[in-house]
């Protein structure tokens, strides 16, 4: 792994970026609780991560820390009306060298991306509800998945669908 500077080069845009992600997850645990969803979010958190893309590429962990760029990922994840988008930034992060991003985040935004490009997905990171249950939604070969999210820091997709029925137990 290559050291990473301690100091961000962008701490103001870190700062952003966290409050963003603060913003989409409120209104998603809202919309949990009462099925309350503020229209727009999701857009305009996509409109102001292409201008922070555009300025300064990924935000990596040595552009706006660990958090920060976790938190790009999330918003990027949530741009499902952006596809294109969303391969961009996939592309910027495969391209970074290890401990700049998190290889499960690249995993999870692989899936997404292929999911919402009608494909099947590679490491079993997006779920559909059937008959009151967290199910995968079609994964391609799925006999190897696990080896895939071995390799991208993922647990297995049994344990995986365990800790979804404890986390997010459907009504």
């Amino acid at each position: 792994m290559e050291d990473i500077p301690t100091q961000i080069q962008f701490p103001h845009l870190a700062s952003e970026i966290s409050a963003m992600r603060e913003a989409d997850q409120n209104m998603r645990k809202r919309n949990l609780d009462d099925d309350s969803w503020e229209e727009g979010l999701d857009e305009n958190n996509t409109k102001r991560m292409k201008e922070i893309v555009h300025e300064i590429g990924w935000p990596s962990v040595s552009k706006v820390g660990a958090d920060a760029s976790r938190a790009s990922w999330l918003l990027v994840q949530h741009a499902d009306h952006d596809v294109a988008f969303q391969s961009h930034c996939l592309a910027l992060m495969q391209e970074l060298p290890s401990g700049e991003v998190q290889s499960r985040n690249i995993a999870f935004l692989t899936d997404r991306v292929r999911v919402n490009s009608g494909q099947p997905q590679l490491y079993g990171t997006q779920f559909k509800q059937v008959d009151g249950k967290h199910v995968p939604k079609d994964i391609e070969d799925p006999e190897h998945v696990d080896e895939r999210r071995k390799s991208m820091g993922l647990d297995t997709l049994a344990d995986n669908i365990a800790l979804m029925e404890l986390s997010y137990p459907l009504k």
